[in-house]
């Protein structure tokens, strides 16, 4: 029984340079900053970074993957408050879990939290499925 308050199982997801060249390679997003460290680090950031979007939908995989399908997802949305940092030769985690904040019959809305080396990564995060 889903209740509010109730706190879904946590799954961790793994981000390495050789996703983000596949993330980039997919969605055409070449910018420098996810592939290349010695620009990422010239423009000020700690190191290559992932894209916002692969973040964000490694949320929604979690999401759709709980609601048992795209098709349950009603809405999903985020805002992006720090960068996974992903350094050379390393996999990084994408931490997500959700609580349960309101039931209404069979929709359930959801807080979302990500984290990626115990850094909160996406803020607002939230979801209303059917289920």
């Amino acid at each position: 029984m889903i209740e509010v308050g109730m706190t879904l199982p946590e799954k961790v997801f793994y981000i390495d340079r050789a996703l983000l060249k596949a993330y980039a390679d997919a969605s055409g997003d070449q910018n420098p900053i996810h592939q290349n460290e010695e620009f990422a680090l010239s423009v000020g950031l700690p190191n290559v970074i992932s894209h916002g979007m692969l973040t964000m939908a490694l949320a929604g995989k979690y999401v759709t993957e709980w609601a048992g399908g795209s098709a349950n997802v009603r809405e999903f949305s985020a805002r992006f408050i720090k960068p996974v940092i992903v350094p050379a030769g390393e996999k990084v985690d994408l931490t997500v879990v959700a609580t349960v904040t309101e039931v209404d019959g069979n929709t359930v809305k959801l807080d979302i939290t990500a984290t990626s080396a115990g850094v909160k990564v996406l803020g607002m995060a939230k979801a209303v499925v059917v289920k």
